[in-house]
């Protein structure tokens, strides 16, 4: 079997064995995420593995929302999860809800008691949780784990009846309260919860906790690779557990990865939400955030994403990604395809002294040096223009090659300009510069009597475009993952960077006045900026820094 696509990793070599022993004969895996937050670039990984490993097979990915716990679950977030598979370039096979299998998870429960394998107990969850042991200590049987099938038959249905409190009764599985895996002693599967669900309305009160209702969905679909975070592998013999005790007629397996860490970043749905709800960003698509609506918001593409996870490999180890790396592929995505254009973030006016006053000229652009099948374009240039205030400097220091007095640089697609004067406001500030241009010294003339060393851009004064620009840092300060599920809330607040967002007031070429959210460009020198959907109104754009122009960084 030829195996071109994907990266060679453990879960495909495990596919390939399957197919080819006749183990398997068709892939079908799924992609299982809870309705209770937006994916994050976690999440990619995961879906990029479980659809692009069925795609290479002919076989089949589900879209299925693991919907059993309704008090955190939302059709916001069903909405937004299937945008963002779409987004990433995925069609899934079938789109299946957990919840459309309460009644056939109610029969296979039903199954347990009638085999003297579950019941139910009237313990809270502290006492269930006192009584659980320890890594080196057996649990402690419950004084309701002898209750008979009968009785546990009629508890458990007046458990859906609607008969008892939150948290009054629930359904244990009987295994094992010394097993050595925590996991095996006697895990709750169902409880009492008299909460609305999105789906099912309030049809029922009692909802099996996920680890019972995984593997039946898997099950049921017949999932074939049931692909999983790290953290799931102890409760691998339980999901085995249920599929064989609840005679599950297809039976899949459960296989174990390395779930996606990046540097400064924070990869838990749970902080995310916190984020959220504290109103720290602007909601769940702020491009500070690594949602994969966030980074849709702030620019970055399908393409990129993808050819991170694929970079990044599939393994068994748990490892640090550095934040560099996916803006590494975003660079590389964009460099031929974003429109190569002139932005002044910080502006200073200068006054080209001998140009005449009512005149303005067309000067030719490349759209992309790189990419010549781009074209070009028109921009204007007349008696006034906006330089950045960083490209001028009163007293420079030694090897400094931009305007200042008396020195003479190239402006990018136009001529070459001499400082002679500027102007100061009240406070001291440099507000205007006069400088001359050297008529004979337009770009594309050919001139090469005399060289200047240092090249800037600018937009025309006359024809700028008003613009906003959104600059970003990193919103984790330091340069760990901000996701250690340790330590109390209010530290992971307090390690948020408070210069995360920084907005400014600038211009832009006359040709961005037309800008429609979501386009990319190249701002010379600054980096990639995306058009904000959100803020952006017409005649004035509102640009997200999707990356900076260079890093350090080689894959």
């Amino acid at each position: 079997m030829e195996n071109k696509g994907t990266p060679s990793n453990f879960i495909k070599n495990i596919v390939i064995e399957d197919l080819q022993s006749g183990k398997v004969k068709q892939v079908i895996t799924r992609f299982p995420p809870e309705p209770n937050g937006y994916l994050h670039i976690g999440h990619a990984k995961s879906i990029c593995l479980n659809f692009e490993l069925a795609h290479e097979f002919g076989g089949r990915t589900n879209l299925r929302f693991d919907d059993t716990n309704p008090a955190k679950e939302d059709t916001e977030y069903v909405e937004a999860i299937k945008e963002d598979v779409a987004w990433l370039g995925f069609e899934w096979d079938g789109l299946f809800f957990a919840s459309n299998y309460f009644e056939e998870m109610y029969k296979r429960a039903l199954i347990l008691i009638q085999k003297g394998l579950a019941y139910v107990d009237d313990l809270t969850a502290e006492q269930i949780r006192e009584a659980r042991g320890t890594l080196t200590e057996p649990g402690k049987e419950s004084p309701f784990r002898n209750r008979s099938v009968q009785e546990n038959t009629e508890l458990f249905e007046r458990m859906r009846g609607g008969e008892f409190k939150d948290g009054e009764k629930v359904l244990r599985a009987k295994i094992d309260m010394a097993s050595p895996n925590v996991n095996l002693r006697d895990p709750v599967i169902y409880r009492v919860v008299h909460t609305h669900h999105h789906n099912t309305g309030d049809a029922w009160c009692i909802y099996p906790m996920y680890a019972f209702a995984h593997p039946i969905e898997d099950a049921i679909e017949g999932v074939t690779h049931s692909i999983c975070t790290l953290e799931f592998e102890d409760q691998r013999p339980f999901y085995d557990w249920i599929v064989r005790e609840c005679e599950m007629e297809q039976v899949p397996r459960q296989y174990e990865f390395a779930r996606l860490n990046i540097t400064n970043t924070v990869m838990s749905k749970r902080k995310l939400k916190q984020l959220v709800d504290e109103q720290a960003v602007d909601g769940w698509d702020d491009p500070r955030m690594p949602t994969l609506s966030g980074l849709r918001r702030r620019g970055y593409t399908p393409e990129a994403i993808r050819s991170f996870v694929r970079e990044i490999g599939v393994s068994k180890s748990n490892s640090l990604v550095d934040a560099r790396m996916l803006e590494h592929f975003i660079r590389e995505d964009l460099k031929l395809k974003a429109l190569r254009t002139m932005a002044v973030l910080k502006p200073l006016k200068v006054v080209i002294t001998n140009y005449p006053e009512d005149q303005t000229e067309l000067l030719e652009a490349e759209n992309n040096t790189e990419n010549p099948e781009m074209g070009s374009r028109q921009i204007p240039f007349s008696r006034e223009i906006y330089i950045e205030q960083d490209d001028f400097m009163e007293n420079p220091p030694n090897k400094y090659f931009r305007l200042f007095p008396g020195n003479e640089v190239r402006l990018k697609n136009a001529y070459f300009i001499k400082c002679h004067d500027f102007v100061k406001d009240e406070q001291g500030n440099v507000v205007e510069l006069h400088c001359t241009y050297d008529i004979e010294t337009k770009s594309g003339s050919g001139f090469n009597a005399r060289k200047v060393k240092g090249t800037i851009h600018w937009v025309d004064a006359k024809h700028a475009v008003p613009a906003e620009f959104r600059l970003y840092e990193p919103l984790i300060m330091d340069d760990t993952q901000g996701d250690n599920e340790g330590g109390e809330e209010a530290s992971f607040l307090d390690n948020l960077n408070p210069n995360s967002l920084k907005i400014i007031e600038g211009f832009v070429e006359d040709n961005m006045k037309e800008a429609k959210p979501q386009e990319k460009f190249q701002f010379f020198r600054h980096g990639y900026f995306n058009v904000d959907p959100k803020y952006t109104v017409a005649g004035r754009p509102v640009f997200n820094l999707i990356v900076s122009m260079k890093s350090s960084f080689e894959v």
